[in-house]
C-alpha cells in the first residue's frame, strides 16, 4: 500500500520557506518602489508649481490711445488753453513684466513664444523690494510726463523755467533754497535751462560765496550760498538738482495709473502737441509707438522693442514710431503690416506723421 504525498511547507521544506520570504520581499519592494516614486512626483509636483525661479517673464502689454479716456477720464488733458479735435489714435505701448515665476510657469510661458525670460537681477536688484521697484518705475513714470510737456511747450515755442526739484540735505544750499523754488540767475548766469545751472558753477571753487536770484511763492529774492567741495569734482558744489518745467498760463494733466517707466515720453509730447493745434496727427488712424524723450525732445532708445510691436498690432495699429536706436532690434521680426517710423526727434516725429498723413515719404527703420 502506497504512503500519500506530504506537501511541502515553509515549516517542513526550508525551500519553500526561502521562496515565501523572496515573495514577500518582492512584494514588499514593489509597494516601496510605487510609494517612492509617487512621493518623488508629487515633491516635483510641489517644487514646480511653487518655487520661485530667479528669472522675469517679459511678454507684450496693453496698450492706452492717449487722445482716448480710461474710466471716463481723459488720459491727457489740457485746462485753460485752446483745444482742438483729433481723429485717430495715438498709443503707447508698454511691456508685461511677471516678477514672480514658478519653474511650471516659466517652463509654460516659455513654450508659448509669446513671453521671454530674464535674470531678476536686471530688473530688481539684490534687496530690493516690490514696494520700492513700484516706486522707482511710478518716478520715471511721472519724470517722463513731466519731460514729455516741457517738450512739448518747447517745440509749440511756449516758455519754460528751470525749478529746483530736490536739495541733498547738509549740502551748501539746505535751508537756504528750497525744492520749487524757481532759479532766475546762478553766479551772474542767467538761467533758461537746466544745463545752465552746471554751467554757472563750472568756472567756481570750493569755498567761494555765490548769489542766486530765484523766485519763491511769487516772490523774488537774492540769497546768499557759500559752496562746499564734492570728491567727484573740483569745482564749487551747491547740492541742488535744477529740472525744466513749462511756464505756461495753462495746465497739463496725464490721467494713468498702473503704469511704470519713462519710455511713454514720445507719445505723451505728441498727445500734447494734437490737443493744442489744429494739425489733427493721427489723421483718423490707429498710431502707435515708443521712446523716451527729454526736455530738448531728443528720443532716446527703449527696452522691450519686439513685445510692443507685437501689442501695437493686436490692437490695430498700422504704423509705429521707432526710437532711432531699436530700429535694428525692431527689424528682426516686425508684425506683417505694421509700418515701422524712425524717429530721433520729436519735431522729426511731428513732420513724419504730417508727411504720413499727406502721402509724402517717411523715414523708415
Amino acid at each position: 500500500m502506497s504512503t500519500p504525498s506530504k506537501e511541502a511547507t515553509p515549516e517542513t521544506d526550508p525551500a519553500a520557506e526561502k521562496r515565501a520570504r523572496d515573495e514577500r520581499w518582492q512584494i514588499s519592494r514593489r509597494g516601496w518602489t510605487v510609494l517612492l516614486s509617487f512621493l518623488i512626483v508629487i515633491t516635483l509636483g510641489l517644487v514646480g508649481a511653487f518655487c520661485h525661479v530667479p528669472f522675469v517673464a517679459l511678454g507684450p502689454g496693453p496698450t492706452y490711445d492717449t487722445l482716448g479716456s480710461v474710466d471716463n477720464t481723459q488720459i491727457v488733458q489740457v485746462e485753460g488753453a485752446q483745444t482742438y479735435p483729433t481723429t485717430g489714435q495715438l498709443r503707447m505701448t508698454t511691456v508685461s513684466l511677471k516678477r514672480e515665476v514658478t519653474l511650471f510657469s516659466a517652463f509654460g510661458l516659455w513654450v508659448s513664444g509669446r513671453y521671454a525670460l530674464a535674470p531678476r537681477e536686471e530688473y530688481i536688484k539684490p534687496g530690493q523690494t516690490e514696494d520700492e521697484v513700484q516706486q522707482q518705475n511710478v518716478k520715471l513714470f511721472q519724470d517722463s510726463q513731466s519731460d514729455a510737456e516741457v517738450a512739448a511747450m518747447r517745440f509749440l515755442n511756449h516758455p519754460v523755467k528751470v525749478v529746483v526739484s530736490e536739495v541733498t540735505a547738509g549740502a551748501p544750499a539746505d535751508r537756504v533754497i528750497e525744492p520749487g523754488d524757481r532759479l532766475l540767475r546762478v553766479n551772474g548766469k542767467q538761467i533758461t535751462q537746466a544745463g545752465d545751472v552746471v554751467a554757472a558753477v563750472e568756472p567756481t571753487k570750493p569755498g567761494q560765496v555765490i548769489e542766486v536770484v530765484l523766485q519763491r511763492n511769487g516772490q523774488e529774492r537774492t540769497v546768499s550760498v557759500t559752496l562746499g567741495s564734492s570728491a567727484d569734482r573740483p569745482q564749487g558744489y551747491m547740492g541742488i538738482r535744477g529740472v525744466d518745467r513749462a511756464d505756461v498760463p495753462f495746465k497739463t494733466t496725464i490721467h494713468l495709473q498702473d503704469v511704470g517707466g519713462p519710455s511713454a515720453g514720445l507719445i505723451f509730447s505728441l498727445a500734447i502737441i494734437d490737443r493744442l493745434t489744429p494739425d489733427d496727427l493721427a489723421g483718423g488712424q490707429p498710431i502707435a509707438g515708443t521712446g523716451e524723450i527729454d526736455t530738448r525732445g531728443v528720443v532716446g532708445p527703449i527696452g522691450g522693442i519686439g513685445f510692443k510691436l507685437v501689442a501695437a498690432a493686436e490692437d490695430g495699429a498700422k504704423t509705429f514710431l521707432v526710437p532711432a536706436a531699436n530700429c535694428a532690434e525692431a527689424l528682426a521680426d516686425p508684425p506683417p503690416g505694421l509700418q515701422l517710423i524712425k524717429v530721433e526727434t520729436l519735431a522729426g516725429a511731428v513732420q513724419a506723421l504730417e508727411d504720413r498723413k499727406a502721402g509724402r515719404p517717411v523715414p523708415g527703420c
